[in-house]
């Protein structure tokens, strides 16, 4: 096809023709008439044949016609570019861009007052020098948008229809305006009050981005009007008392008290800096409609918080029935330098629209203040913005000068209806700056003299905007005085009060005082709990996989296993791993008690044993078998989780601090791979009890054990969660039975307190033949701390300590060695909490035992070793030998021909006593407790 001329009214007549093609079937009209056409759509830029319309002078040539409608894209596209952003202009506004020049679209200076066709223009058409303008004002002022890069044109067309008929320029009434001036007030004297009356103290002040409480406080109100109930905030420690006192309302009594070292947040634990704690709250919005908010504790590690948002308004949703994901909204916001810079944002990102994690769209603000703690823009990212990240997930990025307080508040209300219409993530980057150094003590100026040199003489968005509306006769100079006094003698008044009288702690740690966790205690308890299931449940929860729905075709080695579990059940035979895991399972759900995991390949299991979701070998349409177990039941939900430690994790957690009746389980694919989580391990899972008084009832599910695979899979670092215990924060257990797993699952969710409790599973004990349990075992009974030795050897005068997979090999030596009535094997099944009592009474049981012996397969520097040696000591008044690997820098060797060796040597050092030196060592605790070691028991 040939190109064709715009230059007359016939031609006209032919473009609409082909534009009626196209609009029938696209591939009928030539590629450059396609692009044409969508663009043209797009724009809304309708063809008109009146010749009338384009007044005296004839109409463009189509060449001209399609250089501006090129010419509107680029500048939806690259506008932001061109945008004012900076408040501190500390480079020069870009104004113009060798992408938007007119040449680059066939265009000149001959073409400005060449009418054209448009819907931005007033009344659809205008010159190109009008247009220019139009486009100007709408995507080069104090908004920068970024949205040509969604695939998803109805996204992009309600971008347009809500940005451009008003071209990004609010005109909002007196009552909004006066609303902003209040918060900015709020915001400002806050922290001036703090720096004049706590000189020196760090509290992170939000000064240069005091927007942030208008903004925060527009989407909140923005919600409220969709009908929203619970909106789940956080955030970094910058800014945080500012959003703690003026959105959450927390009272400044109790921020005073806490400045003056007082710690009402806690109760029999260590607490934590006041710029990290959390708060909740019901805020009463201007229509009278009741938000219940919560910022959610975070440490000074930014964005570790993220994923742990999610999982709370996840479980928020789901207690609310809120499967649309409208009623609950979760707010993130960053520091601009950890948004380009952690890894974990892009993690939390990438969950937003996976099926398991989903929470309906995450609204992101990131509080620009051009630099991370000394360090500049230019050396803590290599992109051109800090979001840029965000643009993998096909989202909206609105940049916005923080100085222009109408623009960032129109860009919040329509982030939260973005949210509320398509159910995704959008970004607000408010470009603002950083009164201060990192912290009120630190001196900016050493490593960025320029900018605050331009900060000192910058007077605040409070005065700046206040200014402007007394000017415009919006707001009186005695008003905005009133605003102000009232303010600060509020805070004075709280203030004295406080230096006064103090402020009385709070009785109940913050996660306990109400909601669902009110009926449990923040107590650990070793009281024993009945965990047994009726034969009858036990035998319905196994008939169900074997008996799939019609037309459903199962693989049929699937079939045979879930077949011969019915032929177990029915003969009362032995359960496998496997086999009492999915029976837990069942019995929580059908006694009401719902079960959430997720994992990386969770629902088949790492090594092929779980299959809790089957798979239809003609359709690949999925079914899961324990969510079919009875009318009424509770919900089985198991999820493959992306590829992602520290997110998915953050999230399970997350979860588990607002759903403590529910069994939560994130699944490591090997237990090592837990360390990518690290943070969350330690900053939340083991110490949010103590510093913030936040229950979890999270379970972490690790394999762990040698066989021979390597050092990256052998360990899932034991040791490192026993470093971890203290004041009987979380559980660690290691059970070496099918029973022992099943009672200990079911344990987790019916105590009357919740901790979180890490699981050292097996791998080859899955599979294992002595690895089984009689389904008896599984009807009646609990779960032991520590199992004593079945065979009760009367004569024992050697007996073994051990965990986990190495005692079915002490067993097999044992026995081969003809040893069973003189050696003595038990199993420690909980290493923490210590369970002194027990292990007192097994071991009472053995008056004639002359030497004790710890086992374990792991390096001397690894395992329980360190942990149990000075406890055990303590406990008997006796030394215990250790047996096992040498230290080691690697857990394990990457020879399986050197691992069995190694195994077999130690296995008959063991039971044997025999010295093997090079490998294995029998130190006495007291040589540990000569290099330092602290004998004391937690």
């Amino acid at each position: 096809m040939t190109r064709t001329s715009v230059a007359s009214r016939a031609n006209l007549g032919l473009v609409e023709d082909y534009h009626q093609r196209w609009l029938t079937d696209p591939d009928s009209v030539d590629e450059s008439w396609r692009s044409f056409f969508e663009g043209y759509e797009l724009g809304k830029t309708p063809l008109k044949t009146e010749a009338a319309a384009f007044g005296a002078g004839p109409p463009p040539a189509q060449e001209a016609v399609k250089g501006v409608t090129r010419l509107v894209d680029a500048y939806r596209e690259l506008g932001h570019t061109l945008a004012d952003l900076d408040p501190l202009k500390l480079t020069p506004r870009r104004q113009s861009d060798e992408q938007l020049d007119l040449a680059a679209f066939g265009l000149s200076a001959a073409d400005m007052d060449q009418v054209f066709y448009s819907k931005l223009a007033d009344h659809d058409h205008c010159t190109l020098r009008e247009l220019l303008a139009i486009l100007r004002e709408t995507y080069c002022r104090t908004i920068g948008v970024e949205f040509m890069h969604i695939r998803n044109m109805e996204v992009r067309r309600w971008l347009l229809d809500r940005m451009e008929p008003i071209r990004n320029h609010p005109r909002f009434d007196l009552k909004k305006k006066r609303r902003i001036v209040y918060k900015l007030n709020a915001a400002e004297l806050f922290e001036t009050f703090l720096h004049k009356n706590y000189v020196g103290q760090k509290r992170f002040s939000l000064e240069g981005g005091e927007m942030l409480i208008p903004l925060l406080d527009s989407l909140i109100e923005r919600a409220a009007g969709y009908g929203v109930l619970e909106i789940v905030m956080g955030m970094p420690h910058r800014g945080r008392l500012n959003v703690l006192a003026n959105i959450l309302h927390k009272p400044y009594g109790l921020i005073f008290s806490e400045f003056e070292g007082n710690m009402p947040e806690t109760v029999a634990g260590d607490g934590d800096v006041k710029y990290h704690l959390g708060f909740s709250a019901d805020h009463v919005t201007q229509d009278k409609h009741t938000v219940h908010l919560t910022l959610t504790p975070n440490p000074s590690h930014l964005e570790a918080v993220n994923p742990v948002v999610e999982g709370r308004m996840r479980a928020k949703q789901r207690r609310n029935k809120d499967t649309a994901r409208k009623l609950g909204v979760p707010i993130l916001i960053h520091g601009d330098a950890a948004f380009a810079g952690q890894g974990l944002v892009a993690e939390t990102l990438n969950l937003s629209q996976l099926h398991g994690y989903r929470t309906g769209g995450t609204v992101h603000i990131v509080v620009n203040n051009q630099i991370g703690f000394t360090t500049s823009p230019a050396d803590a990212r290599s992109t051109r913005y800090c979001t840029d990240v965000a643009k993998m997930i096909e989202v909206p990025i609105f940049h916005v000068n923080g100085e222009d307080p109408e623009a960032v508040v129109f860009v919040a209300e329509l982030a939260m209806d973005f949210r509320q219409t398509f159910g995704q993530d959008v970004v607000i980057d408010m470009v603002c700056y950083r009164r201060h150094g990192h912290n009120e003590g630190d001196e900016p100026g050493f490593t960025q003299p320029i900018m605050y040199e331009k900060i000192r003489n910058r007077i605040s968005i409070r005065e700046l905007y206040t200014e402007q509306l007394v000017m415009a006769g919006e707001l009186s100079s005695q008003e905005a005085e009133t605003i102000a006094e009232t303010f600060a003698e509020k805070m004075q008044e709280v203030f004295e009060e406080v230096k006064v009288r103090g402020i009385e702690p709070r009785v109940v740690p913050p996660g306990y005082s109400s909601g669902p966790w009110a009926d449990l205690t923040p107590t650990f308890s070793f009281e024993p709990v009945d965990t047994g299931v009726s034969y009858e449940k036990l035998e319905a929860i196994t008939a169900v996989p074997a008996n799939p729905p019609e037309g459903f075709t199962a693989n049929h080695k699937l079939t045979r296993i879930f077949q011969a579990r019915v032929k177990t059940m029915q003969e009362r035979g032995a359960v496998d791993w496997a086999f009492a895991e999915s029976l837990a399972f069942g019995s929580l759900l059908v006694e009401d008690t719902p079960v959430r995991l997720s994992g990386q390949d969770s629902r088949r299991g790492t090594f092929s044993q779980r299959h809790a979701v089957l798979i239809d070998q003609h359709t690949g349409q999925p079914w899961i078998p324990l969510n079919n177990v009875a009318a009424g039941q509770a919900q089985f939900c198991v999820y493959d989780s992306f590829l992602s430690e520290a997110a998915v994790l953050g999230f399970d957690y997350g979860y588990s601090l607002d759903e403590p009746f529910m069994l939560i389980m994130w699944e490591a694919q090997f237990g090592d791979f837990a360390n990518g989580a690290q943070v969350i391990i330690d900053q939340f899972i083991a110490s949010a009890a103590s510093k913030w008084g936040r229950g979890s009832g999270l379970v972490m599910l690790l394999p762990h054990g040698y066989e021979g695979q390597g050092p990256e899979h052998s360990s899932a670092r034991l040791e490192r969660y026993l470093q971890l215990c203290a004041e009987e924060n979380i559980q660690v257990a290691v059970p070496s039975t099918p029973a022992q797993y099943f009672h200990l699952l079911r344990r987790q969710v019916r105590r009357n307190f919740r901790k979180p409790l890490v699981v050292m599973t097996p791998k080859s004990l899955l599979r294992h033949k002595a690895a089984v349990s009689p389904v008896d075992q599984l009807v009646v009974g609990q779960y032991h701390d520590v199992l004593d030795d079945p065979d009760s050897p009367d004569r024992a005068r050697r007996l073994l300590l051990c965990s986990g997979k190495v005692y079915y090999d002490l067993v097999a030596k044992r026995q081969e060695v003809g040893k069973e009535r003189e050696v003595a094997i038990v199993r420690l099944e909980q290493p923490y909490p210590w369970p002194a009592d027990e292990l007192k009474r097994i071991f009472d049981r053995y008056p004639a035992v002359r030497e004790w012996v710890w086992v374990q397969e792991e390096s001397q520097n690894m395992g329980a070793w360190t942990f149990v040696a000075p406890r055990l000591a303590e406990l008997m008044g006796v030394p215990f030998q250790y047996v096992g690997r040498d230290a080691s820098a690697s857990p394990a060797t990457g020879s399986k021909l050197v691992h069995d060796r190694e195994q077999s040597e130690l296995v008959e050092a063991a039971v044997v006593g025999a010295a093997v030196p090079h490998l294995v060592t029998a130190t006495p605790v007291r040589a540990l407790a000569a290099a330092g070691l602290r004998q004391g028991v937690s």
